[in-house]
This record gives C-alpha cells, sequence and structure tokens, in this order.
C-alpha cells in the first residue's frame, strides 16, 4: 500500500507494480475523490485505476452507506469538507447538505442564532443523521455551530481522518482534524475516524482486495498515519521515506517507528528490490 501525499509516492506505485505486485493507493485527502486521484496520477504517467484508490472520503462513504444502521428518516449527512467527500457520497446514493453549497459559505446572523436554539427547521435538517468532517477550505462558524448542534440532536459523529497538519508547498497548515478539535472540545468526545490510521479502513481495504497482510508492505513520510496504520494493522513491512512530514529521528527513535527508511523513494531504482 502507498500512502498517497505527493508524486514521490506516487513513482513507488509504478515501481511496485512494474514488479507484479499489487498496488493500492491509500490517502486521508477527503478533498479529492477517488477519480480525481486517478486523474492526477494519470497526469503524472502513473498507470493506475479508480479501484485501486482508497480514499478517506471513499471510506466514509462506504462506512455510512453500508455499515451504520440509520433510520429511514435520519439517512441525511451534514458535510464540512469540500468536492470530494460529495462524490463520494453520491457514488453511494447517501443524500448529503452542507459541503461546497454556498448557502452555508456566510457569515451566522441574530436570526440564526435564534433559529438554531428553537430548533427550527429551516435552518436545522430534521432529516440529518450523521455530521461528516473533513478538510474544509471555506470553515466557518455557521457550520461548525450547525454541526455541533445536529450531534447534540443525536447525529452521529464522524471524521474522514484526524491529521492535524497539511504539508503543502515545504511547510505545514491546518489539517482535517482541525476541523474537527473545536466540535471535539465543544462535544467532550471524539468523532469515528475514518482515514489512516484507523483499522476500520484497513478492515475496508482488506474485505475489498483480499490481501495477504503478512505480505504487504505501507510506504509513507507520517509516523503517526501511515506508520502506524501499517504497524497495527499487522502488516508484513512498514516503509517510511523523507519526502514528507516525518524526520529521521522520528524514524530512528520516535515511539512509531518504520521497519525501513529511505532519503527518498528514487533510491529503490538502483537497489535489487
Amino acid at each position: 500500500m502507498v500512502g498517497l501525499h505527493s508524486g514521490s509516492h506516487a513513482r513507488m506505485g509504478v515501481l511496485i507494480g512494474s514488479i507484479g505486485k499489487q498496488v493500492v493507493f491509500v490517502t486521508n485527502n477527503s478533498t479529492k475523490s477517488r477519480v480525481d486521484y486517478s486523474k492526477k496520477l494519470e497526469g503524472l504517467g502513473i498507470p493506475s485505476t479508480v479501484e485501486e484508490i482508497f480514499s478517506s472520503s471513499y471510506s466514509s462513504s462506504i462506512y455510512i452507506s453500508r455499515i451504520l444502521q440509520l433510520p429511514e428518516n435520519k439517512r441525511k449527512v451534514f458535510v464540512i469538507g469540500e468536492s470530494g467527500i460529495e462524490q463520494e457520497l453520491r457514488s453511494e446514493n447517501v443524500p448529503f447538505i452542507g459541503g461546497t453549497d454556498p448557502a452555508y459559505r456566510r457569515d451566522i446572523t441574530p436570526e440564526d442564532y435564534k433559529l438554531v436554539a428553537a430548533g427550527d427547521e429551516s435552518i436545522l435538517d430534521p432529516e440529518v443523521g450523521v455530521v461528516l468532517v473533513g478538510l474544509d477550505f471555506h470553515i466557518n462558524y455557521l457550520k461548525q455551530a450547525l454541526a455541533y448542534h445536529y450531534i447534540k440532536r443525536g447525529a452521529v459523529f464522524l471524521a474522514t481522518n484526524i491529521d492535524s497538519t497539511l504539508p503543502n508547498s515545504g511547510t505545514l497548515f491546518p489539517g482535517a482534524g482541525s476541523m474537527s478539535a473545536a466540535l471535539i472540545m465543544m462535544l467532550g468526545k471524539d468523532p469515528i475516524a475514518l482515514g489512516k490510521p484507523s483499522q476500520a479502513m484497513m478492515d475496508a481495504i482488506e474485505g475489498k482486495f483480499q490481501f495477504d497482510r503478512s505480505r504487504a508492505c505501507m510506504v509513507g513520510d507520517r509516523v503517526n498515519t501511515d506508520i502506524r496504520f501499517g504497524l497495527e494493522g499487522n502488516l508484513g513491512g512498514t516503509l517510511g521515506v523523507l519526502t514528507g512530514v516525518s524526520s529521521k529521528e522520528e524514524f530512528v527513535s520516535g515511539a512509531v517507528r518504520p521497519h525501513a527508511y529511505l532519503d527518498k523513494l528514487s533510491d529503490l531504482l538502483a537497489s535489487d528490490l
């Protein structure tokens, strides 16, 4: 399995695929759908199919549609997130509100406070049974307030993943976990997380691909998601790469350590792998 964070990880997929191994691209990025990622990999010259990609938005949609037993009148999802989540929910025929809808990309008003406090159905949809939180580039007070009140009214609290940070342009920015942080503080409870390192995601991948865990290797650049995912999933190997979030010091002496690490994936091109 390859943790998708950058083009270098996709290169690993080419390397493994060229020697006849099955490749699964696993990503916590919920802003893109599997179709989006397939197009991205194709643009990089990486042979892949939609079925080889397993994103946290897809994992969440599968969990909602096939595992959660929601009442008929509570099947709608309130989304904090981008279009990747929406595309995967549609693929599973799961109704949703929020997300990229412009109606939720605005400031809260004094009237909103009154309507929420009264439980008015014009602002709190009575059919919402799930709040799904992913990375949202348009997060605001209104979305947080509505999500809080939906959960207080009984909605299931889910997160595509709980990554604290997002690597971009050589530095870090708020991750999907930052979107959930305010709700966790307000509610005093954690969401069910459906991305790496959640073993619910590993079980779903195993169920789909029917692979032998003892002969699988997780490749990634982040110890608390990629490497932990592989270790807790009892995979045969974990390979860390120093082209992303985690440092050599973390790989060598941290609490969570890969079986092996490389400075960069291209080092494997000269190996006997």
